[in-house]
């Protein structure tokens, strides 16, 4: 087994977050399906899901990395758990519930080391605050395909950064990973860092 990490994510954005801290990696999508539980949390979701993706890659018999991480992201406005839509309709109404309120964007991540078998988890919330959308900005939006794969269909680091008038918390949660809390799990499971 060899000291290498796998993301088990096709996420660009975690591909993007992962590089911006130079840890060296590679890229193995996960076939694990998102499912929603009707009697889960939040937070109890996105650390399945990331664990469920981590376990998939970890189990694999043709890999030697040592270290496995997994990730999901939703966002929860209204106590309702918008995932990723389903087509422009569903992006539509997403938007609609999202504007003009707060709502939160609940990141979880599994970190698994195969040599020691430990698997680590911890799930991240962060408040995004969206301005009033006007209808005509919300069809423009779509029109740009941006919605179409994004948990509550919106990307911050994106376009849709326009309609974000605030948050509270960590901004790399809502894209996708918490770099600050992950970076501390990575170092204490061994991960070479450059910081």
């Amino acid at each position: 087994m060899d000291d290498t990490l796998i993301l088990a994510s096709a996420s660009p954005r975690r591909k993007e977050l992962l590089e911006q801290i130079g840890l060296p990696f590679s890229v193995m999508p996960s076939s694990v399906k998102e499912t929603i539980k009707a009697d889960e949390t939040p937070e109890n979701m996105v650390i399945r899901l990331s664990l469920d993706k981590a376990r998939d890659i970890a189990g694999r018999s043709d890999i030697s990395a040592r270290w496995i991480i997994g990730s999901d992201t939703i966002v929860v406005c209204n106590e309702q758990i918008l995932g990723k839509p389903t087509d422009n309709q569903d992006a539509t109404a997403m938007l609609r519930q999202l504007s003009g309120t707060s709502h939160m964007v609940v990141s979880g991540y599994a970190i698994i080391d195969r040599r020691q078998q430990i698997e680590r988890t911890e799930a991240v919330t962060t408040r995004v605050r969206f301005r009033q959308l006007t209808e005509e900005e919300i069809t423009r939006y779509i029109a740009t395909g941006e919605p179409s794969d994004k948990a509550g269909a919106y990307a911050i680091q994106g376009i849709g950064a326009c309609f974000v008038s605030g948050i509270e918390g960590s901004y790399t949660n809502v894209v996708g990973l918490p770099l600050c809390r992950l970076t501390l799990a990575l170092k204490e499971l061994g991960v070479p860092l450059v910081i």
